[in-house]
This record gives C-alpha cells, sequence and structure tokens, in this order.
C-alpha cells in the first residue's frame, strides 16, 4: 500500500485552494533495469476530488507525470470544516483515496 496523500484544503477568498503531494513511483515502463529487462509501467491515470458527493477535478494522467506527483487547483463553494476527497486510480489497478477538511 501507498503512503497516504498530503493533502492541504484552505479558503482563499471565496474559493477553496487544494494542494496535494501524492506517493507514487509513477514508472514510465521505458527504463531498463541493471539487468536490461523493461521495467514495467505503473502510473497513476485518473484522479478524482470531490466535495459535498460532487466532482470539482477529473484529469486523466499518463506515463510522462513525474515521480510523487503535486497537483494545486481551486473551486467555488465550499466552507470551512467541510471535507474535499481526492482519489487515484494507477494502470494496476491500485487505488488510493484521502481526504482533508477545508481550514
Amino acid at each position: 500500500m501507498t503512503d497516504p496523500m498530503k493533502i492541504r484544503a484552505t479558503m482563499s477568498g471565496d474559493k477553496v485552494e487544494v494542494k496535494v503531494l501524492m506517493s507514487h513511483e509513477m514508472e514510465t515502463g521505458q527504463r531498463k533495469d541493471s539487468k536490461g529487462a523493461a521495467i514495467p509501467a505503473h502510473f497513476i491515470q485518473q484522479v478524482t476530488a470531490t466535495h459535498n458527493g460532487k466532482v470539482v477535478l477529473s484529469a486523466q494522467w499518463g506515463p510522462a507525470v513525474s515521480k510523487n506527483p503535486f497537483l494545486s487547483f481551486k473551486f467555488a463553494g465550499g466552507k470551512p470544516g467541510e471535507k474535499v476527497s481526492i482519489t487515484w486510480t494507477d494502470n494496476k489497478g491500485e487505488k488510493r483515496t484521502d481526504e482533508a477538511t477545508i481550514s
């Protein structure tokens, strides 16, 4: 299992600013190990952010995203004390969901 995401959700004027640091190797599938064998691709494909059951961000990623990716976005309609949930799914079917409270 991967490490938890580090999520910070804060009010910025009338919008919620969300910053997420994800822990994932993000292997492209193009590198080779010390014996010359290809290292299999392993990367996040889908990222979804929800607030009060509503999707506020949906993204499709590929192997070009860096290791331990950082994501930052803003959305309207949040209030302090409410929760924001981030979910990612990778190309091997692994999934992780974490949440943060808006401050």
